[in-house]
């Protein structure tokens, strides 16, 4: 049986695609190229098209015998979701209830949700357990956060077995050197950094040193592309095997300013480069941080690349391999 991965020729969904091949999976991808690209979709079957598009989406599934989803393909960007709303809930929303419509229509049997920490928002415990109550404070996070609620709505409707991995701040390349982030005006921090230090832009921004921080600057939960992608396959195989739907958390628990990511990456590089301050950009918190607890309970998850100095490293090489 088939597993479609929607934005499979992005920064994470090829990374996935890469591994599930490797694990002899069969694979379709389906993506618009509007941030992706074809050529880093290392195998499988590739379809360009929109999640937009249920006409497509129907034909897909009448010509592939798809028996799993997972649904990466969404608009990403925080500022943009802000100024093009209307944009994000089309895209993200509507586009995730084209596929659940479809899928009800051919029984397909697990999907698996690209999810954020956005809908956390700003709590006031800033390490977040998957019961901490969600509070988006953009459009972007609320479009993930909307999305969530339909997939669990539709699942009370079939036997549908979910998993909303909600993502924290992935970063990092495959240490084989083949794959990387090349998402075109990437806000990601580590990506930004590693642009700065190859010198294909002349400053790093910084917004926000005003934060209740010990430097004050924003402090995240970082997780390597590589752990991200072994996390969705272990929920995979854990939903084939029980059944049984998952919320996780992905990240590693621990945080890092935006200063000290900084100083990583010229560690790392050699360089010593420009920073630009800025204002705060809205809707960013001071503080946010995973608990890991329950996706390693639960998918026996082991990172393995689970050291700030490891994802800018692999970061640096891929820009600089990019140059």
């Amino acid at each position: 049986m088939t597993i479609l991965v929607t934005g499979g020729a992005g920064y994470i969904g090829s990374h996935l695609v890469k591994a599930l091949l490797e694990k002899n999976y069969a694979v379709l991808t389906l993506d618009n190229l509007s941030s992706g690209y074809k050529k880093f979709v290392l195998g499988g079957d590739f379809i360009e098209g929109d999640i937009l598009d249920i006409a497509l989406i129907q034909k897909i599934f009448k010509n592939h015998p798809i028996q799993s989803v997972i649904h990466l393909a969404a608009k990403t960007i925080v500022p943009e979701s802000i100024a093009k709303p209307l944009a994000y809930y089309e895209t993200n929303v509507v586009g995730t209830l084209n596929l659940l419509k479809v899928c009800q229509q051919h029984q397909v049997k697990q999907f698996i949700f690209s999810s954020s920490a956005a809908v956390y928002g700003s709590p006031l415990n800033t390490t977040v357990t998957e019961t901490t109550p969600c509070a988006p404070t953009h459009p972007y996070g609320f479009t993930k956060y909307v999305s969530e609620q339909l997939i669990q709505d539709v699942a009370k409707t079939y036997d549908l077995d979910f998993g909303l991995l909600r993502y924290f701040n992935v970063a990092g390349a495959s240490p084989d050197g083949l794959l990387g982030q090349s998402t075109p005006n990437a806000t990601l921090l580590i990506k930004v950094a590693a642009e700065v230090a190859v010198g294909k832009k002349l400053a790093m921004p910084i917004y926000g040193t005003d934060y209740d921080t010990p430097d004050g600057t924003a402090i995240r939960d970082f997780i390597h592309v590589c752990d991200l992608v072994d996390a969705h396959i272990l929920l995979l195989d854990y939903l084939r095997q029980y059944k049984k739907a998952q919320i996780l958390n992905c990240g590693y628990g621990c945080g890092y300013s935006v200063q000290e990511v900084i100083r990583t990456m010229q560690a790392v590089s050699g360089k010593s480069f420009s920073l630009n301050y800025l204002p705060r950009r809205p809707g960013d918190c001071a503080k946010l941080i995973a608990d890991p607890g329950k996706i390693i309970q639960t998918l026996n998850w082991q990172p393995k690349y689970n050291r700030l100095e490891h994802m800018v490293e692999s970061a640096y090489l891929w820009e600089n391999s990019c140059r």
